[in-house]
C-alpha cells in the first residue's frame, strides 16, 4: 500500500509528510498512527526500542492513557532522498493536573512506498504552568491559522 507523499522528498513534500503525521498523532488514536509505518518499522523512543505496528499500537495506547491533553506541532528541519528530519514540540497534562512541554527531534527513514522503516526520537520535558501554554485549539487537528514552532518562539 502506497502513503503518499513518496520519497524522494522535496521541500514540499517533506512538509506535507510532516504535517501529516502531526496530524495523526494529534488524533491521539494509535491504529490510525501506525497505519503510516511499515510492518516491521522500528523506533526508538526515549529509551524504549519498539518493532512493528503491534508494538507501536501498544505503546502510543499506554501513552495517550498518561498523557492527558495532548496536542503537537512538528516541523521540518531537513531532509534528503527517502529521510526526513523534524523536530517537534507537544504539550500535555499528567493524571495529577502538572502541565509539560515535550521538546523532540525525530529522525525518519521511509521505504518505497511512503511508509516509515525507521524513526529515531530524542524527547525531553520540561514543566510548564497553565499559563505558559501555548496550544489553545481544541483537542484534534491543529488549525491551519495556528502558529507553528518557529511563529511561536520553540
Amino acid at each position: 500500500m502506497a502513503r503518499p507523499p513518496l520519497p524522494p522528498f522535496t521541500a514540499e513534500t517533506a512538509a506535507q509528510k510532516a504535517r501529516l503525521a502531526e496530524d495523526a498523532w494529534n488524533s491521539r488514536d494509535p491504529l490510525k498512527v501506525s497505519q503510516a509505518y511499515s510492518p516491521n518499522s522500528t523506533w526508538r523512543n526515549r529509551d524504549t526500542f519498539l518493532c512493528g505496528q503491534a508494538e507501536i499500537i501498544d505503546f502510543l495506547t499506554q501513552k495517550w492513557t498518561r498523557e492527558h491533553e495532548y496536542r503537537l506541532i512538528k516541523e521540518v528541519w531537513s531532509h534528503a532522498d527517502n529521510r526526513i528530519a523534524v523536530r517537534f514540540a507537544y504539550e500535555w497534562q499528567d493524571q495529577n493536573g502538572q502541565w509539560f512541554r515535550s521538546y523532540g527531534n525525530e529522525n525518519w527513514e521511509f521505504d518505497e512506498n511512503g511508509l516509515m522503516q525507521k524513526r529515531f526520537a530524542s524527547i525531553n520535558d520540561v514543566r510548564i504552568t497553565a499559563a505558559d501554554r501555548k496550544y489553545h485549539w481544541p483537542l484534534g487537528r491543529r488549525p491551519d491559522d495556528h502558529p507553528g514552532l518557529s511563529a511561536l518562539g520553540l
